[in-house]
Parts: C-alpha cells; sequence; structure tokens
C-alpha cells in the first residue's frame, strides 16, 4: 500500500485493511523504538511539531519516534511564544511549518483544526488530537497494544469508561472497534454519555454497544478496560465537572471481580481514576500502551513520507 504524502486526520478515513496494514508494518518499528537497532530512514528529513495543546505522551513519542529515525524535529510546545500571539491566523503558520519541514504534527483545541491544516499544507499532517474530536494515532496505538496482548480484536468485550462525551481518544476508538466486531460497553456518568453520533457510527458499522453506569458489574467479564480520565479542560460549566470527578475509580478491590486476563488501558494522563497500586498487578498495561506510541509513530512518518523499511 502506498502512504506517501497522506494525511492523517481521522481513523474513518482508512479502511480495516489500511489500518492492518499499519498496525502489522509497527511490528517492524518496536526493536528500533526500543534502541536495540539502528536506522535512518528519515535522515535529512524535518517534522513540524505544532502542540497548541499541553502533551506529554504524544508529544515526546513523536519527536521520540523522528529521531529514532534519523529525522530531525523543529517547532514548539507554548503558543504564547510565537506569533500565533501577534495574531497571527491558523493558516500562516501551517504555510510556513510546510516551507519548513517535510511533515507537521499539529495538537489544537478547536475541532477540525487539523483538517483546516490539511487544507494549507502540500506536506502530510498527522492529527495529534484537534479538541473533543478525533485522535487517530492515539487509537492507532490502542489497536495496537490490543492486538498485540490479545492477539486479536474480533469479539474481544471492551469497556471504554469515564469521559465519553469529550473524551477524543475513545470518539476515535470506539469507531475502530466496530470496525473491527468488538464488542462494547459504554460506562460513564449520565451527563457524559457517548455522542449519538458516535454511537450511530457504531450501528452502522454493525455494532451495538450497551450503555450503562454500573461498572462493577460490567467488568466481570469484560478482556479490556479502556478508562479516560474526566477532563476539566473540556467542561464549559466548573460545577458540572466537580459533580462527576472521581465518579470511578479502580482498584484492586474492584479488580477482585475482574477476569484474570483482563487488560487495563489508559491514554493517561491519569488523575483519581486508577489507583496506583494498580501499577503493580498484571492487569496494568496503560505504561507499555504508551512507550507502544513510538513504534506506531514511527511506522506512520515512515510511510507518509514514503521512506518505508
Amino acid at each position: 500500500m502506498n502512504f506517501r504524502g497522506r494525511d492523517i486526520i481521522s481513523i474513518k478515513d482508512f479502511s480495516k485493511e489500511e489500518i492492518n496494514y499499519i498496525l502489522n508494518y509497527s511490528k517492524k518499528m518496536v526493536s528500533y523504538a526500543k534502541g536495540e537497532g539502528h536506522i535512518e530512514k528519515l535522515k535529512g528529513k524535518v517534522l513540524s511539531s505544532l502542540f497548541f495543546e499541553p502533551s506529554t505522551r504524544t508529544r515526546l513519542s513523536f519527536e521520540s519516534a523522528m529521531n529514532r529515525l534519523g529525522g530531525r524535529v523543529i517547532g514548539f510546545a507554548d503558543p504564547t511564544a510565537t506569533s500565533q500571539k501577534k495574531g497571527e491566523s491558523l493558516s500562516d503558520t501551517i504555510r510556513m511549518a510546510d516551507a519548513y519541514s517535510d511533515a507537521i504534527v499539529i495538537r489544537h483545541p478547536q475541532e477540525g483544526a487539523a483538517r483546516l491544516a490539511a487544507e494549507f499544507a502540500d506536506i502530510p499532517i498527522l492529527n495529534a488530537g484537534d479538541g473533543a474530536g478525533r485522535h487517530p494515532t492515539q487509537c492507532l496505538l490502542d489497536l495496537f497494544t490490543i492486538i498485540t496482548e490479545k492477539k486479536k480484536i474480533e469479539k474481544q468485550k471492551v469497556i471504554l469508561l469515564g469521559d465519553l462525551k469529550y473524551g477524543r481518544t475513545v470518539h476515535s476508538l470506539a469507531y475502530a472497534l466496530s470496525l473491527y466486531g468488538a464488542e462494547l460497553i459504554f460506562v460513564s456518568p449520565e451527563t457524559l454519555k457517548m455522542p449519538k453520533e458516535v454511537v450511530n457510527e457504531c450501528k452502522e458499522l454493525g455494532t451495538e454497544p450497551h450503555s450503562t453506569s454500573n461498572l462493577e458489574k460490567a467488568i466481570k467479564d469484560a478482556d479490556v478496560l479502556y478508562a479516560t480520565r474526566i477532563q476539566k479542560e473540556r467542561f464549559p460549566d466548573a460545577e458540572e465537572y466537580n459533580r462527576v470527578v472521581g465518579t470511578y475509580k479502580i482498584d484492586n478491590h474492584l479488580l477482585k471481580n475482574a477476569n484474570d486476563k483482563l487488560i487495563v488501558m489508559h491514554p493517561l494522563p491519569r488523575v483519581t481514576e486508577i489507583d496506583p497500586e494498580v501499577d503493580r498487578t498484571h492487569h496494568a498495561l496503560y505504561f507499555k500502551q504508551a512507550f507502544n506510541g513510538v513504534p506506531v509513530r514511527m511506522a506512520l512518518l515512515s510511510l507518509v513520507t514514503g521512506e518505508k523499511i
């Protein structure tokens, strides 16, 4: 498959066959991501890293991925230190990055910003999260984590827990898991339920998600528990946030009722939703999940620049 010059804006832009290709290609990058081999396929290439919102794992894993491939990274993590502060438009910022680099990764608080950026760039745009919209590279590393640990995605019973209304990671993941025929259970406070348009997308793909607020009951025969934090920065009303924060807590007491082979995932950062005591259990997979961002993003950068190994 030829991904050269292709934008990575939404997981919905890719077929199941294309996603499988990316996941299989990512396996080739694992040893390089660990520093166990040396590769310079992107030597001489430059990645513009434009982060208009805070990030730790996504930004650093993209930078690590580019460096592991022999390329270089320019950009910013604080938009107040750029000409945006002077009133420069997003389109003009993108045009400048387009002139300076071979690919652009962008995170922005406005939904649709990555799609807009692609209109003004000739080089590939990789969406690192756009508001409460989509997060396709997180989705791909989540799928990679599940298939690596469970050997398949089909018919896995997956709980998506927490902020399903504003959580862009679960919006992308729900669609992709439905594409693979996973069984979905949405667990959230009533005010943070999965948006109807996402639920309808799942149904169109042949999956009938089940919604509940009872985590203890749902966890008993689940294969994957994918938790998200309640995102304070997305709430228009602080009182609404205070009413729902801390609704769910994953701890060892809860996990006593779980399937022994349950894996617990989280896009991180976590706040109060996963007790640190869980870190020492065999269920905890979120730190390995975070590492998987490097080989997956190495694969994507390699593919969109046309420099395959």
